[in-house]
């Protein structure tokens, strides 16, 4: 059972888009999109956005991440809705664009450590001694983004 639409009708089937030769090459695709080193290493900023600190304030509005107030969850007291007209007006806005799930997180979501962040990756032993030399200027040049990062630069 897939639900219904908004006129009641049942949904039966879905339609696969363009690119998907059948239902098992495109939950391959996107199974393979999902577990992507991509998606790993931006999953928390997703996080931030849809359950965290990012979801609501000035952060939200920083991230261009904000909603009309009554799609978040607790800003509707249905209860003090005057008359029918209203409540029926604040149910299709609710069913037509959503409501933001609860807030889960007030800080930045870690990132997840990938298996091929550069800390991971083991250094190479030079052969050369241009190969030292470049492995020691991309090492201060390493040192000096993380220090800048650290002292709230880019």
């Amino acid at each position: 059972d897939l639900g219904e639409r908004q006129d009641g009708s049942a949904i039966g089937d879905v339609i696969l888009p363009l690119w998907a030769n059948d239902a098992q090459h495109l939950v391959k695709t996107m199974r393979e999109a999902l577990e992507s080193e991509h998606v790993s290493r931006n999953l928390h900023n997703w996080i931030d956005l849809i359950f965290g600190y990012k979801q609501t304030g000035e952060e939200a509005a920083k991230a261009d991440n904000v909603f009309h107030p009554m799609t978040y969850q607790g800003n509707t007291e249905w209860e003090s809705l005057a008359d029918d007209l209203e409540r029926k007006a604040v149910r299709e806005q609710v069913q037509e664009f959503g409501q933001c799930p609860k807030q889960l997180f007030f800080a930045p979501h870690p990132a997840k450590h990938s298996v091929l962040s550069p800390q991971d990756i083991p250094a190479q032993p030079s052969s050369s001694a241009e190969t030292k030399r470049e492995d020691e200027r991309e090492s201060a040049s390493v040192s000096a983004s993380n220090s800048d990062m650290q002292n709230g630069g880019e």
